[in-house]
């Protein structure tokens, strides 16, 4: 798990959101599965508005830049996610919306 620190799109309100992540090399991917839900989660339409973030691992804090992940690159992380968490495949046939991913790249 890591803490993702982000901005309200809206409300311009600074949240935090515990989610289960997967790293590829220095990037770290987070997925907006909201469980199946027909709709993004609010952290995903934050972070379209506001990339700019923070994440926590541990003690470790990091700042990083979102952005969703291409087709091919969504293709060759998807395995990964469902692997991390086998339920992320029961919430994507649950919805008809592509689940994203988001990558956070670190920010220097």
């Amino acid at each position: 798990m890591l803490l993702l620190d982000h901005v309200g799109a809206k409300s311009g309100v600074k949240r935090t959101t515990p989610l289960v992540y997967v790293r590829d090399g220095e990037n770290v991917v987070i997925i907006a599965s909201k469980g199946g839900h027909p709709r993004h989660p609010a952290w995903f339409h934050n972070l379209n508005a506001n990339p700019d973030a923070s994440i926590q691992i541990g003690a470790t804090r990091h700042p990083v830049r979102a952005r969703v992940a291409d087709p091919a690159e969504r293709a060759r992380l998807w395995p990964n996610a469902v692997e991390i968490y086998p339920g992320y495949e029961g919430y994507q046939e649950r919805t008809a919306r592509e689940i994203p991913l988001v990558i956070l790249e670190p920010r220097r």
